[in-house]
């Protein structure tokens, strides 16, 4: 028995309202926002200005700020992809016996609040913290090394939490591979890096293309551990809109930053669909 569009319509009604609430209408006031001119007294003025986009990708100081925010975004994203696939692949194997073991440790980083887990990190890169005293142990180093507050433990803070959005989505699209077409490859006289080249990989496409757009907008955004692991010598797009919103009060500068963030953001993920789309194709022909 088909149900009617309008018992259709009423059992979606409260997540379209839900949406509609939480998230159409503050993203509308954003853009609204990010036109109109600053205001004493008052989140913004009544006039209407281009002035805060003019400002935003034409002051050198805030253009370099949103490329190297999409750089390091990339980064944290080609850096989680390489670390994730092969963490999928054996997920994706390992018999069902152990797969809820596997995949509670994929998710254990998330299952640690924000501020605990970045606690966690500066006690354990601190300059007399655990790392540092096991490299000095080892004779790998003579004096501490000065790993708090630079990209690079950001990057490697940002990655240890990312890796579940990009494992589960992967593991996923490769569990839905018919088993077969190892056979059928096999058959053919392929060998194993044959087999991933031109079986498991593309028919993994889908699933490393929703990690891939998860973790890059997740890198982008991400505020509280460049905040606290890369100090004041890591300045991301996400740190100046806070700093402009609630630090000086010019919210409409901050909407307009944050719209910045979030056209570049769009642009890169309409690049990376249109460059992954042949795959697709191919995986839909597969399927």
């Amino acid at each position: 028995m088909r149900s009617s569009p309008w018992r259709t319509a009423l059992i979606g009604a409260p997540v379209l309202a839900l949406l509609f609430v939480f998230l159409v209408l503050p993203y509308g006031e954003m853009v609204v926002m990010s036109f109109r001119t600053p205001a004493n007294g008052a989140p913004y003025g009544d006039a209407w200005t281009l002035a805060n986009y003019g400002r935003a990708f034409g002051d050198p100081f805030y253009l370099g700020v949103l490329l190297r925010t999409l750089g390091i975004g990339a980064l944290i994203t080609s850096l989680t992809l390489l670390l994730s696939y092969p963490i999928a692949m054996h997920l994706a194997r390992v018999s069902d016996r152990w797969h809820v073991f596997f995949y509670a440790c994929v998710v254990s980083p998330l299952l640690v609040g924000v501020l605990v887990r970045n606690f966690g990190w500066m006690i354990v890169v601190s300059f007399q913290g655990p790392l540092n005293q096991v490299l000095l142990a080892l004779g790998l180093i003579n004096q501490p090394l000065r790993l708090l507050f630079n990209l690079p433990i950001v990057v490697v803070a940002l990655v240890h939490v990312f890796v579940p959005f990009m494992v589960l989505p992967i593991t996923n699209a490769l569990r839905n591979i018919d088993p077969s077409l190892y056979d059928a490859s096999a058959s053919l006289g392929a060998k194993g890096y044959e087999t991933f080249w031109r079986v498991t990989l593309p028919l993994s496409v889908p699933g490393v293309l929703a990690g891939v757009v998860l973790v890059f907008v997740l890198a982008i955004s991400a505020f509280v551990t460049p905040v606290l692991l890369g100090g004041q010598n890591i300045v991301m797009m996400s740190s100046i809109v806070i700093q402009q919103l609630i630090g000086v009060f010019a919210w409409p500068f901050g909407a307009a930053l944050a719209m910045a963030l979030s056209i570049m953001t769009i642009i890169a993920v309409s690049l990376l669909t249109l460059i992954m789309r042949p795959l697709m194709r191919r995986t839909a022909r597969w399927s």
